[in-house]
């Protein structure tokens, strides 16, 4: 480690107020091989390897955009490429203990609930509790719940654990890292010496490079189309750690200010590229509260806190969970290439499984998502194994509008039914103009059949996905009857009936 290269030749985070330069290791290092083999910091834990676990878990501080204040976020290290934390603060879990060897309160409170025993896993743990630590003085279970999606336990039980998150703000606030820091003088040391690491210069390491603006962005990857482009990792991590690929040179997006937008006008919610997946539910959520459930379901605050909504539409995956319910709404998507820019439907983007409808060299720049309309009606509905952290065997959104008892328009879009995901047309013609009816739903729900021909896996047969797929049609259409069915225990009408 040295600091003598210029700002633009090597990795510049801070650990512990101290800064840090990395200008020797392959870009696609991860942050948890640097912590346990540079930096012998091997209290981070491996696991899985794929961001599923959270043994891996730290907390990344990055400066807000006016720099007057950090915010923290917990991440996986497992699947985060190193050079990404350029202009950052990493905290890990050794950074908690104060220097007179006083525990933070997340982890005396985890020592006086029991909850560790073998200990692997608890890492891992403290760093979730820590960032909701920050961010709540009295969590409740929920939040604990939601904090701690992405971590897993095999031994201790997660009474003990969850006990801990709802007690942790019980104790004296740390003279280290305490909620009140912001308005410390130590905080405002690291304010400066965060603010003293940001560089106005793209990073340029071997087989990496982080453009600073959309210009220099797409200019880049025009004139290197083969190039790689990353934004949080949490699909492109596993290239690396699973599948050991030799990845091509990366353009990292994650800096580019114009693509961390998020911008609201009269025709939609503007959602830019580099927009983490927990701003970017957050801002659909104020319009599409009905997407609630989805998003707390998507994937743990980790994951979330690195991967983007953008970069989830590019993957492509036919088992995307974000795409059905985009679809319905008919959201578009912004591209471009160098100096040329386009706007096509993002349901048009699919061309057949991982293909799509992208130049060498073009790139999405961002998501429009069209305003709500009053007279539609809208849900998106997740299945699968688990609750949390689980891929989706059928995922399904509706968008339809009702006037006068009948169907003027209808939108349904799925994925894990096709190879990629799609409209279900039949489905939809055999709805719009009909009554909004059982026979109608019934009808649209035989239709689903001649829309899709689903493959059968370890997540569900064929005919399965079929009986889903049409079960969630129903049960919107059970949501939004006059009878006003609950299709959940949790719903409040569904809490009467089951009391």
């Amino acid at each position: 480690m040295s600091n003598v290269l210029p700002d633009t030749q090597a990795t510049r985070f801070m650990l512990d107020g101290e800064l840090i330069c990395v200008s020797d290791v392959p870009p696609a290092t991860t942050v948890l091989e640097y912590l346990r083999n540079r930096a012998g910091r091997t209290g981070t834990k491996e696991g899985c390897a794929e961001g599923d676990c959270g043994a891996c878990t730290v907390v990344l501080g990055e400066l807000s955009p006016d720099a007057r204040h950090i915010k923290y976020r917990a991440i996986n290290s497992c699947i985060r490429f190193l050079p990404t934390l350029d202009g950052k603060e990493l905290v890990t879990v050794e950074s908690l203990q104060a220097p007179d060897g006083t525990l933070h309160p997340v982890q005396r409170a985890l020592v006086d609930c029991h909850g560790s025993q073998c200990g692997f896993c608890t890492p891992g743990f403290v760093m979730s509790l820590f960032a909701l630590y920050l961010q709540r003085a009295a969590p409740t279970r929920e939040e604990v719940l939601t904090a701690l999606s992405g971590n897993l336990c095999r031994c201790t039980g997660y009474r003990p654990i969850i006990d801990a998150g709802e007690c942790m703000g019980n104790y004296p606030e740390p003279a280290r890292w305490s909620r009140a820091d912001a308005q410390s003088a130590t905080r405002t040391d690291q304010l400066r010496a965060l603010r003293r690491t940001q560089s106005h210069d793209a990073l340029r390491l071997p087989g990496f490079h982080t453009p600073r603006n959309l210009d220099e962005l797409a200019a880049a990857l025009a004139a290197a189309p083969g190039s790689l482009l990353l934004a949080g990792g949490t699909d492109v991590g596993l290239w690396a750690t699973k599948q050991l690929r030799e990845l091509p040179p990366i353009i990292y997006l994650g800096d580019v200010a114009e693509l961390q937008q998020i911008r609201r006008s009269a025709v939609g919610l503007w959602i830019g590229a580099a927009v983490t997946l927990t701003a970017a539910w957050s801002a659909l959520l104020e319009d599409y509260p009905a997407l609630a459930e989805q998003a707390r379901r998507f994937a743990s605050p980790p994951v979330c806190n690195s991967g983007t909504l953008c970069g989830n539409i590019a993957n492509g995956s036919p088992i995307g969970d974000s795409m059905p319910a985009l679809i319905a709404l008919g959201a578009e998507l912004e591209l471009r290439h160098g100096a040329r820019q386009r706007r096509i439907p993002l349901e048009r983007l699919y061309l057949g499984y991982q293909r799509k409808d992208l130049a060498p060299g073009e790139l999405i720049v961002g998501v429009l998502v069209p305003p709500p309309r009053a007279a539609q009606w809208f849900a998106s509905y997740k299945l699968a194994k688990r609750i949390d952290q689980d891929i989706s065997a059928v995922c399904g959104a509706f968008a339809v509008e009702v006037s006068d008892g009948h169907i003027v328009s209808a939108r349904l879009a799925y994925g894990g039914m096709a190879a990629i995901p799609t409209r279900a047309s039949a489905a939809e013609r055999a709805l719009t103009g009909q009554p909004w009816s059982e026979a109608t739903i019934a009808s649209a729900t035989a239709a689903l059949a001649s829309d899709f021909t689903p493959l059968t896996d370890l997540r569900g047969s064929r005919e399965y996905r079929l009986r889903a797929a049409g079960s969630m049609l129903r049960r919107f259409y059970l949501q939004h009857s006059p009878a006003g069915f609950a299709v959940r225990v949790t719903d409040p009408s569904a809490a009467r009936e089951f009391a």
